[in-house]
């Protein structure tokens, strides 16, 4: 069965909106999984509103309560039956993303 990834996004996506649609992306390609965004209007991070990052069914939450590192989402990971070696592959893969981002936010600054 393959692993469903849900981002809940604001429309047009912001920050954290954009590097959780890219972590889905990162996954995806790694794990074939499922994609799917939702717009919402909801403020609710890491729930039912924006930003969250969902998989399969379980929204995972930040460590420090504001922004998912690759680290939050490779505790989850490690949560079901992915083999460890792959989630910390998993892990790295997402430190992209996360890069990305943070190279535009210095670049606006």
């Amino acid at each position: 069965m393959r692993m469903k990834i849900r981002v809940i996004s604001q429309q047009p996506p912001g920050g954290r909106c954009k590097l959780y649609a890219d972590y889905a992306d990162t996954l995806a390609r790694q794990l074939g999984a499922e994609t799917e965004t939702v717009y919402s209007e909801t403020r609710a991070a890491h729930g039912n509103g924006f930003p969250s990052l969902w998989l399969d069914g379980v929204a995972v939450q930040p460590e420090d309560g504001l922004i998912l590192m690759p680290s939050d989402i490779a505790a989850a990971l490690a949560g079901m039956t992915i083999p460890q070696d792959q989630v910390q592959n998993l892990e790295a893969a997402l430190h992209a993303p996360l890069e990305r981002m943070m190279a535009q936010a210095r670049e606006q600054t």
